[in-house]
């Protein structure tokens, strides 16, 4: 029979064998759980074989800049016969760098998001609201390397991809006229539009056109 020095020896050995094999299994448990995480997205833009843009799925998990609300760049627009919410939102990454720079990274997305407005529906009895289907996307990107002028357009229907809007489009020449920072409609952007007055980025294009006066 072992004398009792030889017995806390045993148990301890014994003690620490457990630990050695429970602290094992967490570690295949862990490495098990992130072999089987699903591969988060890229932060950029993602293309098909073919050169088409894919849709950003999760664009509503990005940042929120600005809605408008019957909005149109042209004196002649045609009358729709019923009004129009427009949503912008950006990716994150693209944000945070504007927020530092005043001015938007490589691999910027920039969806516009086309909802009709309804104005009587449950309790609502003046001014309008989003209806839940969604009319257009449109998703501007700006990617260097595969764009000439570095950014290009996209028109989003059913699909859930699509090609490149051609250059000859009057969106590219009215963003390059008339964009507040690298041709994009800052602005309009009244989070965004301080900052890049304050990093001194606005273009001189926006800087001759007319402000509205201060009310006093």
């Amino acid at each position: 029979m072992p004398d009792p020095a030889c017995r806390a020896i045993l148990a301890a050995m014994q003690t620490k064998t457990k630990s050695i094999l429970v602290y094992a299994v967490l570690a295949i448990i862990l490495v098990s759980a992130m072999a089987f995480r699903p591969a988060a997205p890229p932060p950029g833009p993602e293309y098909t074989a073919d050169n088409q843009l894919k849709m950003p799925e999760n664009y509503r998990e990005w940042v929120y800049l600005t809605s408008g609300f019957d909005m149109s760049y042209s004196p002649n627009a045609m009358n729709m016969g019923h009004h129009m919410f427009d949503n912008v939102f950006v990716n994150p990454e693209a944000y945070q760098a504007f927020q530092k720079t005043g001015t938007w990274p490589d691999k910027t997305v920039m969806v516009l998001e086309a909802r009709r407005a309804e104005g009587k529906g449950s309790i609502n009895q003046s001014g309008n609201y989003q209806a839940v289907e969604v009319m257009g996307l449109e998703v501007h990107v700006k990617d260097e390397s595969r764009f000439q002028g570095k950014w290009a357009f996209f028109g989003f229907d059913e699909t859930k991809t699509a090609k490149m809007i051609p250059l000859s489009a009057n969106c590219y020449s009215c963003h390059a006229d008339h964009g507040a920072v690298d041709t994009t409609f800052v602005q309009f952007y009244p989070t965004l539009l301080p900052v890049a007055k304050t990093k001194g980025t606005l273009s001189a294009s926006y800087l001759t056109e007319k402000e509205p006066a201060a009310k006093k």
